[in-house]
């Protein structure tokens, strides 16, 4: 599929940078093709990666302390991540309070990062951002991306890694993409459509493929 007419000012706009937005389900192999756009030569910016070096930041785990109180911090000081998670995807309230300052300083990272990788003329900046589309009027990512590649995969498989990878309770998944937008929106956003439905080498083979279409465009 050929990029939207609507992008290619854009394009122009940025300069040599090609930006590319990956989109997805939770654990529906987004990093990985990240990566494999990215290549050697490519920058990517990992919003999943921000948000873990958001907690380890003395501002955010003082916030954290005070709004959720010290039973959410380990003797180290360090955040209870999984207790945190665990009360925010249970309360849209509690979920909304910590967004309200952990987004904003994730935000500002992955801008900062975009504009250092443009100053340096990386020629592909990909953007592995779960919500690029659901916060998209606060962070107006979305129009900066050349490109938008949804990568799809059904749901028991995107469960069961999460299960295995990431240690979750089987239905986690469903529950929190609950707070998100559909997946059927996302991926009518997306340029091209990745299928991740069989080996790593499958996906690899793939991505090269797609790669290579997205350097004729």
């Amino acid at each position: 599929m050929n990029p939207s007419p609507d992008l290619e000012p854009d394009r122009a706009r940025h300069g040599a940078s090609r930006v590319i937005g990956v989109l997805g389900g939770i654990a529906s192999g987004k990093s990985a093709v990240a990566r494999g756009l990215a290549g050697q030569d490519g920058v990517v910016i990992d919003a999943d990666e921000l948000a873990r070096a958001a907690f380890d930041s003395p501002e955010i785990r003082a916030r954290v302390a005070t709004t959720f109180g010290p039973e959410v911090l380990n003797p180290d000081g360090s955040v209870r991540r999984d207790v945190v998670a665990r009360r925010v995807f249970a309360s849209a309230r509690e979920r909304a309070e910590l967004e309200a300052f952990t987004h904003p300083w994730i935000r500002d990272r992955i801008r900062a990062a975009l504009d250092a990788a443009r100053a340096r003329g990386v020629a592909r900046i990909v953007l592995d951002v779960p919500l690029l589309l659901e916060n998209d009027s606060r962070h107006g990512l979305a129009a900066e991306c050349d490109t938008l590649v949804f990568v799809d995969s059904d749901e028991r498989t995107r469960d069961d890694r999460a299960v295995s990878e990431r240690g979750w309770h089987a239905g986690e998944v469903a529950r929190r993409e609950a707070h998100q937008m559909p997946l059927a929106a996302k991926r009518a956003r997306a340029d091209h459509v990745i299928h991740n439905r069989g080996t790593k080498g499958d996906l690899d083979q793939l991505v090269r493929e797609l790669s290579d279409e997205i350097d004729r465009s």
